[in-house]
C-alpha cells in the first residue's frame, strides 16, 4: 500500500504566526504535528513532548550521528532537528504532516530531497511536499509581537528582526 500522507512545511519569521496557523490546522481531520527538537531551554508553559522535544547538547549530537533527523540546524545559539521517525511514521499513517521548522530547516528539507544519502526511505517524499511561507503584515508587527512575548531580551529581539530580514528573502523558494 502507497502511503498518502503530505508533508507541509510552515515557516517564516519568528514570531510570524507560525504556531497559530500550525494549530488550527490540527483541529482539522487528517493533520499531525511532529514535534521537533532542540536545545535551547523551555519557555513559561512549554511541555517536554508537546511544544518541543527538550534535549541538552550531548544528547542531540548523538542523535544527529545515529542519523535520526529529517534536518537540523543551529538557530540563534541552539540545535533544532526534525526526528525522520516521525515524520515517516504519519506519512505511513496517511496524515499531513506538519512541520513549524525555520528557513535553514526548510532548505535542509530541500537539499535531503535532491539524494542525500545521510537519510534513508526518502522515497516517502517524492512529490509529496508543500512548503508554505508566512509574511508579517510589516516589520513593525512583527517586532511588536516579539517585544510582547515577554521571552527575549531587547537583544535578542533586535537578532530575530535581522534575522527576519534575511529569511523574508528566501521566500520565493517556497510553494
Amino acid at each position: 500500500m502507497s502511503p498518502s500522507g503530505k508533508l507541509i512545511i510552515i515557516s517564516g519569521p519568528s514570531g510570524v504566526g507560525k504556531s497559530v496557523v500550525c494549530d488550527e490546522l490540527l483541529g482539522r481531520p487528517g493533520f499531525r504535528r511532529v514535534v521537533t527538537c532542540t536545545t535551547r531551554e523551555p519557555r513559561d508553559g512549554e511541555e517536554d513532548g508537546r511544544h518541543y522535544h527538550f534535549l541538552c547538547e550531548e544528547e542531540f549530537q548523538k542523535r544527529i550521528a545515529s542519523k535520526q533527523f529529517l534536518e537540523h540546524a543551529r538557530v540563534h545559539k541552539r540545535l533544532y532537528g526534525t526526528p525522520w521517525g516521525a515524520v515517516e511514521e504519519g506519512m505511513r499513517a496517511g496524515d499531513n504532516v506538519l512541520l513549524n521548522i525555520d528557513v535553514q530547516g526548510a532548505a535542509r528539507i530541500r537539499e535531503v530531497l535532491k539524494g542525500d544519502p545521510q537519510v534513508e526511505g526518502l522515497e516517502i517524499l517524492r512529490n509529496k511536499v508543500t512548503s508554505i511561507f508566512l509574511l508579517p503584515p510589516d516589520l513593525e508587527e512583527l517586532e511588536r509581537r516579539l517585544s510582547s512575548r515577554d521571552t527575549d531580551s531587547e537583544e535578542e529581539v533586535k537578532t530575530r528582526l535581522e534575522r527576519a530580514r534575511k529569511e523574508i528573502e528566501e521566500k520565493d523558494k517556497y510553494d
